[in-house]
């Protein structure tokens, strides 16, 4: 990567400073309203007429995932789907400039007021999936509460993309409570996807220490937890890349890592 691209990140990231917003398994980031569309403007986008990879069974992994096996020198970078949609833009350039894929985790709320970001992420290479409707502690609700909140985000994807998404996680938790992962499964979704790395991006600790603490943790298999909304995050993501492909681990999707 050249000094000129990682200074221009560094610069987009500053701008994004001043809307630092936590959207991961930590409190609600500050709400982005979008303007309304004007007449015959922001539609959602049709579902494509072949429709995105929806949920799929891999044998031999748990229900929960938390990493792949570490047969292949590759890592997934999972991100929460929230906050301002400038960060995730360019995360997901950056991402492509370096043949780096990620997995996306969307809340249904985002997608609903940024609903092409949906196409945007899946026309990159990367997963895309299911983080509940509105990102509340999914654990602590009721079963009817996590129904709505999982199948609401899941009617999103499908309308957006034509499928319920690759995969779920759980709102504001590691892991998923029986309950949860058993709504899951009557829904759809065989596995719940969880990680075994958490980047601390969501408390802001500046850019190199996210880079720190990825690295830390980062060995074949895997699963990294990162959010999008985060200008600590658009930072360090180059200099992050730059420093896994030189340790010769790919960043690829969790279903590329687990297949």
């Amino acid at each position: 990567m050249t000094p000129d691209r990682r200074t221009a990140l560094r610069a987009g990231a500053a701008l994004f400073a001043a809307g630092t917003a936590v959207t991961g398994c930590a409190p609600a980031p500050p709400a982005h309203t979008p303007r309304p569309p004007a007449a015959g403007t922001g539609a959602a986008p049709s579902p494509p007429a072949r429709p995105a990879p929806g949920p799929r069974r891999f044998p031999g992994h748990p229900a929960e995932i938390t990493r792949g096996s570490g047969a292949r020198p590759e890592i997934a970078l999972t991100f929460h789907g929230g906050g301002d949609p400038a960060t995730a833009r360019a995360l997901l350039t950056e991402a492509e400039r370096a043949d780096a894929r990620l997995t996306v985790l969307a809340v249904g709320s985002w997608l609903d007021a940024h609903p092409a970001l949906a196409r945007r992420v899946l026309d990159g290479g990367h997963d895309l999936g299911n983080h509940t409707r509105r990102h509340l502690d999914v654990n602590a609700l009721p079963e009817d509460g996590v129904r709505a909140e999982i199948a609401g985000c899941a009617d999103r994807l499908r309308r957006l993309t034509g499928s319920a998404g690759t995969w779920f996680r759980p709102s504001r938790a590691q892991g998923a409570s029986p309950l949860v992962a058993r709504v899951a499964r009557s829904l759809g979704y065989p596995h719940v996807l969880s990680y075994g790395v958490d980047s601390l991006d969501h408390t802001s600790p500046g850019a190199p220490a996210v880079v720190r603490t990825v690295l830390d943790g980062a060995r074949p298999g895997a699963v990294v937890s990162m959010h999008f909304g985060y200008p600590d995050t658009v930072a360090a993501l180059p200099a992050l890349l730059d420093e896994l492909h030189r340790r010769g681990l790919r960043a690829v999707t969790t279903t590329e890592l687990l297949t």
